[in-house]
């Protein structure tokens, strides 16, 4: 029942975040072993991981997702095309990019179109997708809209909302990270077309935040909270199961995503 999903369909919203700029290969290798024992639907890992992650997850069905321009967007369109060509021939089966957030400030439409479809044929063209990040928090409600219709155009797999290191600068001087909201979330699904995935990413920590993004139009969630969220399922008895699940404790790493 819509009200009572399954956790292992849950389980498939999830691309598990290994993103923190400090995270060791041990981190890396710890967080790809319980995406395996969750059966999510990838890790996303740090370009330079995604050998252990390719690895680790080798025959699994958890898929390796990287990231792309990450996290500023501001790489020109030639090394992002690179960056994304080697990302998918290295393994890497979904390809998160950053969009040049400077260009969607600016209204150039004609440069974003050419940008996210010569990244999209480089990932389309090595076997893997592409996933949009737009950075939600630094744009306006019709710099949204026209990017969404601009992925949709160049045939991108899905938009997302925020790298979950897109800071802003408080009047106190205190920086803070952006990330989804409901009301984005929303938006995004209704000015993308219907072949284009949402996925929401930054400030998602529990249960209840994930099924407000799914009754939003979430196809896919960004989370380093990825045990927190599904222990919570499993403790409220939601049907279905997990492979093998860390009870020991709720988990999540705290930084990022």
């Amino acid at each position: 029942m819509e009200n009572h999903p399954r956790i292992d369909d849950l389980a498939k919203m999830i691309d598990h975040a290994l993103l923190h700029p400090a995270m060791t290969d041990r981190e890396v290798a710890e967080g790809c072993e319980m995406a395996r024992d969750y059966a999510i639907a990838s890790a996303c890992v740090k370009p330079c991981s995604i050998p252990i992650a390719r690895e680790l997850l080798a025959g699994t069905g958890v898929l390796v997702c990287t990231v792309v321009g990450f996290p500023h967007g501001n790489a020109t369109i030639a090394l992002k095309r690179a960056e994304a060509s080697a990302a998918a021939g290295a393994g890497a089966r979904e390809i998160d990019m950053v969009v040049n957030i400077g260009k969607v400030k600016s209204g150039g439409w004609a440069y974003l179109l050419e940008e996210i479809g010569s990244v999209n044929d480089a990932v389309r063209q090595a076997g893997a997708i592409l996933k949009v990040i737009f950075e939600t928090g630094y744009l306006a409600t019709e710099e949204i809209v026209r990017l969404c219709g601009i992925c949709s155009e160049a045939g991108a797999a899905f938009v997302k909302t925020s790298t979950g290191f897109g800071y802003v600068k408080g009047s106190d001087g205190h920086l803070a990270a952006t990330g989804a909201t409901l009301e984005q979330i929303r938006l995004m699904r209704r000015h993308s077309a219907p072949h284009v995935g949402v996925k929401a990413s930054g400030g998602i920590r529990n249960l209840d935040d994930l099924l407000a993004f799914r009754a939003a139009g979430a196809d896919r969630i960004g989370t380093s909270a990825t045990k927190a969220i599904l222990n919570e399922a499993l403790r409220r008895g939601l049907p279905g199961g997990l492979p093998r699940p860390h009870l020991e404790g709720a988990g999540g790493t705290p930084e990022g995503y």
